[in-house]
This record gives structure tokens, sequence and C-alpha cells, in this order.
């Protein structure tokens, strides 16, 4: 059991691993106490079941520098492996402004495959690499040193069994002629629009009803004071105050401390200092905002016209589809896309790329009366008029 704390062994695997096919890939961090993940292990291994599998420990090797992997990810020849990339995808993107290319993802590849949605990486281990997986070590504090025997051997297996896994996944989306569902798919993963949070934009992420432009422009300035500061001084936006609290303070606007103090929602270090003088700042600006330039809600949902008889058309369709396809339904589909399609709607997703080659076109012709479904026995078919 390998594990790199400097420069020149990192260097030294990562030259190891340009020869080969692929590499897999997967970390351990940390992210409850802070706004950036704090990055506490790297496992990598090459192909083979026998192939060298390492741990590299920026932790221990506090000295070391990264651009040996970075250099890795930039190499185009051999296929970096990764279950669920996104998190660890955004750790590199943030620390090193770099995206491993060719990337493949398993939870994507094997949602394409058949296997639901959002498919986990023991479920994997079980139905592919037919191997027990011990999850012991799962909430382990991975900040903290020296690591047990039993931490490394549970994250080696995190790309050990992913060898596996990726050859199956691969030989799957090769057959079936889908290795451009997947690119779209991973295209989104190694944008580098996905990892930024511009804090101008953090309001529309708040779940809110009201519509009142006023109530918007203080949700919105309280977003981008919380957005700001949390990115700032490294903590999680929860530390700074919590929707509920936000919307509360958007409703009540406080004008003094004193009456900031009075809410019921807002957690203790949002009640003093510069948080509290942040927020009263906020709600002043919100308050103030020109009425020119007063965020809007988008209403454009909430006023579609939905046609309920076709809609449930739209739903027997996508469940046929997506058995026919071995594909998650959701993966293609969600609900609110087909109330969309069946009110008019025809800018989403789902009706572009590899979705609308598997549904889009079909949804689109039921729309027009060109096709009708029939059933018989247990099987929906596609009948053309």
């Amino acid at each position: 059991m390998q594990t790199i704390t400097t420069t020149e062994a990192l260097a030294a695997f990562c030259t190891a691993a340009k020869a080969a096919p692929y590499v897999t890939i997967d970390t351990e961090f940390l992210r409850e106490r802070t706004y950036w993940s704090k990055l506490c292990l790297i496992q990598m291994a090459l192909p083979g079941r026998d192939g060298l599998a390492v741990l590299v420990d920026p932790i221990e090797g506090e000295a070391m520098s990264m651009e040996p992997l970075y250099d890795l990810f930039r190499h185009e020849a051999t296929v970096k492996v990764f279950h669920a990339a996104r998190q660890d995808l955004e750790i590199f993107f943030v620390e090193g402004n770099v995206f491993p290319v060719p990337l493949f993802d398993t939870q994507v590849a094997a949602m394409v495959c058949g296997f639901g949605e959002q498919v986990g990486y023991e479920t994997l281990v079980k139905k592919i690499a037919h191997e027990p997986l011990d999850k012991t070590s799962r909430f382990t504090d991975w900040s903290r040193r020296p690591l047990s025997d039993a931490q490394k051997e549970y994250a080696l297996a995190d790309v050990t069994h992913l060898r596996v896994i990726y050859e199956s996944l691969s030989a799957q989306i090769t057959k079936n002629g889908r290795q451009k569902w997947v690119a779209e798919e991973l295209s989104v993963l190694t944008d580098p629009a996905t990892y930024t949070v511009h804090p101008e934009e953090a309001w529309l992420r708040i779940k809110t009803r009201t519509t009142s432009g006023r109530f918007l422009a203080v949700v919105k300035e309280l977003a981008r004071f919380r957005e700001v500061y949390s990115q700032g001084h490294n903590v999680p936006r929860s530390r700074v105050m919590k929707d509920d609290a936000l919307l509360e303070i958007a409703s009540t606007r406080p004008t003094n401390h004193e009456e900031l103090g009075r809410s019921r929602l807002l957690m203790r270090e949002g009640r003093r200092g510069d948080i509290a003088d942040g927020i009263l700042a906020a709600v002043k600006a919100g308050i103030e905002m020109k009425p020119e330039l007063l965020p809007k809600p988008d209403l454009s949902r909430d006023q579609l016209q939905v046609n309920p008889a076709l809609a449930d058309l739209l739903r027997v369709l996508l469940k046929a589809k997506s058995e026919s396809l071995g594909v998650a339904a959701k993966l293609i589909a969600s609900s609110v896309d087909l109330d969309a399609i069946a009110a008019g709607e025809r800018d989403l997703p789902t009706l572009k790329g590899w979705r609308r080659e598997a549904f889009g076109d079909d949804a689109l012709r039921l729309c027009r009366g060109e096709i009708a479904l029939s059933a018989k026995g247990s099987e929906v078919r596609v009948v053309v008029l």
C-alpha cells in the first residue's frame, strides 16, 4: 500500500499513468466547516487486477506540488475515470484551474446503461464487480493523521473496484452506440460555469413563492452578501445565515442591531459583528433599490396552460421509451418538463441532444397528433397515424 507524499513520487506515478489507457481516481475531502472543499486524500489506480494503486496525501506531503497530477489531467491519451465526479472536479478546478480530459464518470455511464438515477458506487461494485464493499470508514475525518490501515484500505477500494466497473460500462456504451449520450452529459461536468457561483445570481437558488419585486430585491442583496462573505472567509453559507433566516429577514427588514436580534431563525454569529453589519447593509440596499432595477420573478412556468390529458400521454410515452432503452426516465425528462411540453414550451433540454433522439422527437410527434399509443398486455407501442 503505497502512500505518496513527495512531488517526485507523484511525478513517477503520473508518468506511469500516461502510458496506460486509463487511470481510476477518487478523492476524500471535508466541507462541513468550509465554503471550499478541503482536499485530504487522492486515490488512483492503474489498469489490471493487480495494477498499481496509490494514495496521494496532500496533508502529510504539505510541500508536494500537484502539477504532475494536473499534467496527467491534460494528457489526452489516458482516460481519467471517476464515479460521481462533480465534487472531485470542483476541487481540482478551484485549486488548479484544470479539468481531467478525457473524462469518464461511471455514475453517468451507469444511468445511460439502465442502472437507475444517480446510482451509488456500492451498487455498481455489487452488480458489476461482484465484490463486497466495507463502508465502515465512510464517515471518517479524513483530515486527521495518521490514517489507519482500515481507512487506507477503504479509500483504495474506491478506485480498485472502479477498474472493473469502467471496463464493463465502457464496453456496454460502445456496444449500444451511446458514446455521444455520455459525452453530452460529461460536457456539463467540465464546464467552468458548473462550479462558478456569481454573488449577483445567488438569489436565484433560493426558493420563495413571493413575487414582490421589493421583497426579492432584499433577498437578492442578502444572498449576494452571504455569498461574498462565505467565499471571502471560507465558511459555509449556513454559518452566515440559512435560507429560512434569510427569508425571515427579507420579510421583517430590520434597520438596526436591536431589530435584527429579534430574528427567531438567525444564528448567534449573525446577530453581531461584521455579519450583522453586512446583513443590515444588504437589507438597506434592497429597500433602496431603484424600481427599474428590482428583480423580476420567472412566472413563465406558472402561466403555462398545461393540457393534462396530453401530459398523461407523454408520461406513458416516457415510461415506454425509458424501459425499451434501459435508461432511467428521470435522466431523460422530469415531470415538470413533460408538463411544459404539454403546454407548448419547446426550449427544453429534453428536446435537445441525445434526449431528443431518445424521446423528444416522438414526444413532439405525439403533441402534433402524428402518432398514437396502443397497449398490448404490459407493452406500450407507438402507432404512426
